[in-house]
């Protein structure tokens, strides 16, 4: 799908842009083909250095998470890349959690199914690191979870290591607390005591290693 467009048709082809393009971030397109639709991540009107040094590298990093989760229900459907410039991936038809009415819109089975799809996420050795931004968490017109936005997903791979596998169990907690964090903003009756001690406790070690953490989404963040 998609297969046959280039980097000069994409702002001829748009047909919405979700994000004009700023001296540190790619644009983001809608684009519709033979009736499918899709999300492109695009780099290539960027400066020269930040396009071919830290645009390239970004979209080798998202497409490599995408090839990971390929037909995981949940993670929008990986298209192509286009000159390792541009990302091309699945539109999800829905609306992110951020601009939906969330009292009473999401019920237990859209938490519990979010969880379901973070577990199966992290069996294929890979971790999200920014489920609590709300708009890369969407609810489907199907009703079912979808994750969006890749760009600053970890491997197991890359953390495999002490102390960096510390790290690594943080993210995995992190983002399963990142559903805690929205049932006790929208349903905080259905939050289980379990929940509560994941997201609330810290030990002196847990907190050292967020602060690491921490350091490492901001720098990733700053580049995506």
């Amino acid at each position: 799908m998609f297969e046959t467009l280039t980097l000069a048709d994409i702002p001829k082809k748009q047909c919405g842009i979700l994000r004009k393009q700023s001296n540190t971030r790619p644009a983001v397109w809608r684009i519709e083909e033979r009736g499918t639709t899709a999300i492109v991540k695009d780099f290539h009107c960027n400066g020269f250095f930040y396009r071919n040094i830290v645009g390239r590298f970004l979209v080798w990093r998202e497409a490599k998470a995408y090839r990971r989760l390929n037909g995981l229900e949940g993670v929008p459907a990986f298209f192509r890349t286009i000159k390792g410039l541009a990302l091309v991936v699945e539109e999800i038809q829905g609306a992110d959690i951020e601009t939906l009415n969330c009292f009473g819109s999401l019920d237990e089975g859209f938490y519990n199914n979010l969880k379901v799809l973070i577990n199966n996420i992290h069996k294929r050795g890979l971790v999200h690191c920014d489920l609590k931004r709300a708009p890369n968490i969407m609810k489907g017109d199907d009703g079912k979870p979808y994750i969006v936005d890749w760009a600053a997903a970890i491997s197991m791979s890359e953390f495999r290591l002490f102390p960096l596998r510390l790290i690594y169990r943080r993210f995995l907690h992190d983002d399963l607390n990142a559903v805690t964090k929205l049932k006790l903003k929208y349903r905080p009756d259905s939050v289980s005591q379990e929940e509560k001690d994941m997201y609330m406790t810290r030990s002196r070690l847990e907190t050292a290693i967020r602060e690491i953490r921490n350091f490492f989404r901001i720098c990733l963040k700053k580049i995506t």
